[in-house]
């Protein structure tokens, strides 16, 4: 309802922009609303991507974001060098709404992952292990992950004062499980992960990183 306000609203941005402009939505939200605000876009004259991002707070910083984009080609094209001022990569995945889906896909396999890292780190905690010796030699093999470069050391240290806050993981991941409701796709590991992004926010942590999810664990010894 936010973005529809914004952009269909009375003052909204649709209402301002001059024929054959391009409106591109950097938020993270439904296919369905995507493919909405293409549809009405084309009946004013004007045209609209979706596209998401992933790199978090860093990646925007730094212009390192990586962007997936759903809408017509030729469209893509015109704004694809404007976007890569904030972004390392640019891509069109395919028809309106499939940025929003790609985006999903990326949060899918960020909560499965955080959990599993979370469980490892915990497990060596528990045995007496050096976790920031021992991330630093599984880091180096098939385990290697963004999150485990740039979070496994801070989980280890128990801070999650930034980053990306579990209560916009939780807004995420409700749209993916909407999404696979739809389409059929089981995501049993997501729907879990939801719930204990749940728990993290029932012990004050809706804006702390992602990577909060091991506090679950530790507080349950």
């Amino acid at each position: 309802d936010d973005l529809r306000s914004v952009v269909l609203g009375a003052d909204g941005a649709f209402a301002g922009m001059a024929k054959d402009a391009v409106f591109v939505d950097n938020t993270t939200a439904s296919a369905a609303i995507a493919r909405e605000l293409y549809a009405e876009a084309r009946k004013r004259g004007l045209h609209f991507i979706d596209a998401p991002v992933s790199g978090g707070q860093a990646g925007a910083v730094n212009g390192q974001l990586t962007v997936m984009c759903g809408g017509d080609a030729a469209v893509f094209e015109r704004i694809r060098p404007v976007a890569m001022a904030y972004a390392k990569a640019v891509t069109l995945i395919g028809a309106s709404g499939s940025g929003q889906l790609a985006k999903m896909v990326n949060q899918i396999c960020i909560a499965g992952l955080l959990q599993g890292l979370s469980e490892g780190i915990n497990f060596g905690l528990a045995a007496g292990l050096d976790m920031k010796l021992v991330l630093q030699v599984i880091g180096k093999g098939a385990a290697q992950s963004w999150q485990m470069d740039n979070r496994g050391t801070t989980m280890v240290d128990d801070k999650f004062d930034f980053g990306f806050a579990v209560d916009w993981m939780r807004k995420d991941l409700g749209l993916c499980v909407d999404e696979a409701r739809r389409n059929g796709a089981p995501l049993p590991v997501t729907a879990l992960v939801d719930q204990f992004y749940a728990d993290v926010q029932a012990m004050g942590g809706g804006r702390w990183d992602t990577s909060s999810l091991i506090r679950r664990l530790r507080r349950k010894k």
